[in-house]
C-alpha cells in the first residue's frame, strides 16, 4: 500500500508543479492567459502585496493557515516514518515449549533458507526476505531458475524441502510465503 501512496503523492505533486510551471512559462513567453488566471502578463508577480495581505485582518485567516500547515506537517511526518520503517524482520520468536521463548535472528533464517533453496536442482540463485511480526513471520522468496527447469517442480521442491524445514525448525504453525520465479537469461540453443 505504501508504494501506491508514494506513487500517487509524487504523481500529484509532479502534476501540480508541471501545470503551475507550464502556465508561468507560457505567460512568460507571451501567451495570453484566460481572464480568470492568476497571472495577467509576463511582468506580473506570483503573489502581489495585495494578494498576500488580503485576509490578514480577518479572524478566520490565521487559524485556518495554522490548521492547514499542521495537517501538512503531520502528513509529511507520517509519510517519512512510513518510508523509514524497517521492512525486514530482525528476529523470529521460537516457542521452546517451556513457557519461555527463544529469539532466532532473522538474517540467519534468511541465509539458511536461501542456501537451501539455492542448493536445489536447477536453481541458479535464491533470495529470501523475512517480513511480518516476530510471532508470525512471512517470507518473500525470489528464485532465479536455470533454463531447463520446470517452474512447478521448483516450486514444489521449495515448498516440500526448504520452507518445511524452516517452518519446523522455528516451531511455526504456518509460514506464509510469496514466491517469485524468474528464468536466467541464456543464449538460444542450436539444434543440429
Amino acid at each position: 500500500m505504501l508504494r501506491v501512496v508514494n506513487r500517487v503523492l509524487i504523481g500529484l505533486v509532479g502534476l501540480v508543479l508541471l501545470v503551475i510551471g507550464g502556465s508561468v512559462l507560457a505567460v512568460g513567453l507571451g501567451l495570453q492567459p484566460p481572464s480568470w488566471w492568476i497571472h495577467d502578463s509576463r511582468h506580473d508577480v506570483l503573489l502581489s502585496d495585495a494578494e498576500r495581505t488580503r485576509w490578514r485582518d480577518d479572524g478566520w485567516w490565521w487559524p485556518t493557515v495554522f490548521a492547514v500547515l499542521a495537517v501538512l506537517v503531520l502528513l509529511a511526518l507520517w509519510w517519512l516514518t512510513a518510508n523509514l520503517r524497517r521492512r525486514r524482520l530482525t528476529e523470529v520468536l521460537v516457542d521452546t515449549g517451556d513457557g519461555e521463548g527463544a529469539l532466532l535472528r532473522g538474517r540467519a533464517l534468511e541465509n539458511v533458507l536461501a542456501n537451501e533453496a539455492a542448493a536445489m536442482e536447477g536453481v541458479h540463485r535464491a533470495q529470501v526476505h523475512l517480513r511480518g511480526r516476530r510471532s508470525a513471520p512471512e517470507t518473500r522468496v525470489r528464485l532465479l531458475l536455470e533454463p531447463h527447469v520446470d517452474p512447478g517442480t521448483a516450486l514444489n521442491d521449495l515448498t516440500a524441502q526448504a520452507l518445511t524445514h524452516a517452518r519446523n525448525s522455528a516451531g511455526l504453525a504456518a509460514l506464509p510465503t510469496e514466491v517469485r520465479l524468474k528464468g536466467v537469461k541464456h543464449r538460444a540453443e542450436r539444434v543440429s
